[in-house]
């Protein structure tokens, strides 16, 4: 329930395939909204980044017990502590309505720090402060653990290294974007053009780290299609000599 057959080392391979490759921004484009928006200046990109990070973790976490304890199959069986029978009860309908609920209650409390502790920082994210709540990232991250069905320490380690990504991907393109307000950009291609092709190019760079598989858990090793198509193909010909 708490590692599962994970080591120290998996939680390390977790952490790199959840910040570079797996990327929310770069492999999946999920949170594209705010990322886009709130990526023209450096320091307003790092306010949100850092509120990304705190609410996809906690929210993770969170969701994490909605899941185990609440909508998951036979999550309730814990209700026979207090004389209730409701192993039978499946509530996961209500995943998706509990885990939003969740990220928009955090969101919701740490627009209310960040007004109190830094009004710039309160001004500059704007409207998109409150759009945490609905951005795809975090849900995405969320549900990515639950159908994975991680253990609670590797969920901790994946939602924080979700978030990690997200940061790192728009601290990126906020500093280049900096760079190309003073760079020669032909006109056709100011603006969100450049933004795009900018993106593609952090992508690709990105799928450089594809190869790394040190998140596989101890006695679970993940086969390639091609492997398995491989083992068909020398099956069959053994079978006709």
């Amino acid at each position: 329930m708490w590692m599962g057959n994970y080591e120290p080392l998996n939680l390390l391979g977790l952490l790199i395939q959840a910040v570079f490759i797996e990327n929310f921004l770069l492999a999946n484009f999920l949170g594209m909204c705010t990322y886009l928006a709130c990526s023209t200046k450096l320091k307003t990109a790092n306010g949100l980044g850092v509120a990304v990070v705190f609410v996809l973790t906690v929210s993770g976490i969170l969701n994490w017990c909605v899941q185990h304890f609440v909508t998951g199959g036979g999550a309730l069986a814990w209700l026979r502590v207090v004389g209730v029978d409701a192993s039978g009860i499946n509530l996961e309908f209500l995943q998706f309505l509990l885990f939003i609920s969740v990220i928009a209650g955090f969101t919701q409390m740490l627009e209310i720090i960040i007004e109190k502790v830094s009004p710039a920082l309160y001004m500059s994210l704007g409207l998109y402060l409150p759009l945490i709540a609905v951005n795809c990232a975090i849900l995405g991250a969320c549900l990515f653990a639950v159908t994975r069905d991680y253990p609670f320490i590797p969920n901790v380690v994946y939602v924080f290294g979700s978030g990690l990504g997200w940061w790192l991907a728009i601290a990126l393109i906020a500093a280049i974007r900096e760079k190309l307000a003073t760079a020669h950009v032909i006109p056709a291609l100011q603006g969100m053009g450049i933004t795009f092709i900018m993106t593609g190019l952090m992508a690709m760079a990105f799928q450089g780290f594809t190869g790394i598989k040190l998140s596989n858990p101890t006695g679970e090793v993940n086969v390639s299609p091609l492997t398995i198509l491989n083992e068909v193909v020398i099956s069959e010909e053994k079978i006709k000599n």
